[in-house]
């Protein structure tokens, strides 16, 4: 027996809010053309939005972009004193990008190189690991709980679940929950306490976690969390990464995913690699699977592709995916229709395991 643990934070953490912004703001200046380039960083703090970054693009517009802040800070819930959408200020440092990277992106070469990772197993019924996945769970719901009415609920929230593993490597129980959330001063603290262990627990019995008599639960163990956010804490974009994958279950490659458009193999390689693991596991060919690609800056092939399923390097597995797939930033751009993406739909609560994204698709070996 052994325990392994993954976290995951709320939209309205500040990391998230960083990447959120990022997202919007590139979706924005990619504006669905192929030509177009944005890799945007976000820094949020006391009543402050910084952007900074580079673009290739001929949507920009400093307001619509102030506006684009404004609204997603909105949209999440944040109406405090500290971090106001309304009175907070934006300052917007965006540039041009560099023509000496352009001329290796403007023909679909890799933007940069990078080693990237997709992982998949059969512990879920998305084949995501069993922590993450329930981690994900607690925060939608209790999200779902703030936007729908229980506005003592504030926007900046973090789980954490423990998962007990046989000696089989097979999760057979959730022994620990960790979860911390901005609340108004409106109940006692214990009250509080009470009110959100009975939201996690029902989120964990909606998403068939194993819970148990025996599961213990450390709701806001500090105590009192009424300053929340950006104004308790600062949030940058790409931050989150091993919250945005598989929850430290699976190798991370280190690049972020959120404000880069997809010919950085940072985001749309590991789209990929994730797409090939979770169809070698569905189609039976293993209970779990690692994929690596790796990619050189203007160069279209990767440079390498590693599979490691249920414990084997898999040569067989590489050499059937070369003979099926275009894996060059232009063809997994094309296959999963990348520039038509609204990027914003993949921030929060993971990149990977939501079945509405194209890279989640069981189609390979059919």
């Amino acid at each position: 027996m052994y325990e392994f643990t993954s976290e995951s934070v709320s939209t309205g953490h500040p990391d998230k809010i960083a990447d959120l912004i990022s997202d919007k703001v590139a979706t924005y200046l990619l504006d669905k053309n192929v030509t177009h380039r944005a890799a945007i960083e976000t820094l949020v703090t006391t009543n402050m939005v910084t952007l900074a970054g580079e673009y290739k693009s001929d949507n920009f517009d400093k307001d619509v972009i102030e506006k684009i802040v404004r609204d997603t800070v909105k949209d999440i819930g944040y109406e405090q004193d500290g971090f106001h959408w309304n009175t907070l200020k934006v300052y917007n440092e965006l540039h041009g990008q560099s023509p000496d990277i352009a001329m290796g992106t403007d023909d679909f070469g890799a933007g940069d190189q990078g080693i990237m990772f997709g992982y998949a197993c059969n512990e879920t019924p998305v084949h995501m690991p069993s922590a993450i996945y329930y981690s994900h769970a607690i925060l939608k719901y209790i999200e779902s709980q703030r936007r729908t009415g229980a506005d003592w609920i504030g926007p900046d929230s973090k789980a954490q679940v423990t998962m007990e593993y046989s000696d089989i490597n097979t999760p057979v129980r959730v022994s620990r929950v960790v979860c911390s959330s901005q609340h108004t001063e409106e109940f006692s603290l214990d009250v509080t306490r009470q009110t959100l262990k009975e939201l996690v627990k029902i989120a964990l019995g909606g998403a068939g976690a194993p819970i148990d008599d025996q599961t213990e639960y450390l709701i806001n163990p500090t105590g009192k969390f009424v300053i929340g956010g950006p104004d308790g804490d600062t949030g940058l974009t790409g931050r989150k990464i091993i919250v945005d994958t598989y929850g430290g279950y699976a190798p991370h490659g280190g690049g972020a995913f959120s404000g880069k458009d997809c010919t950085k193999v940072d985001r749309s390689a590991a789209y990929m690699a994730r797409y090939l693991a979770k169809n070698i596991v569905a189609s039976g060919k293993a209970d779990n699977c690692t994929v690596q690609l790796s990619y050189a800056i203007g160069v279209k092939e990767p440079t390498s592709v590693y599979v490691y399923a249920d414990g084997d390097v898999r040569n067989d597995i590489t050499a059937e995916i070369r003979a099926l797939v275009d894996l060059t930033p232009k063809g997994i751009i094309d296959k999963f229709k990348l520039f038509e993406l609204d990027l914003s739909e993949t921030t929060n609560y993971g990149h990977f395991g939501k079945e509405s994204m194209p890279w989640e698709n069981v189609d390979l070996f059919e």
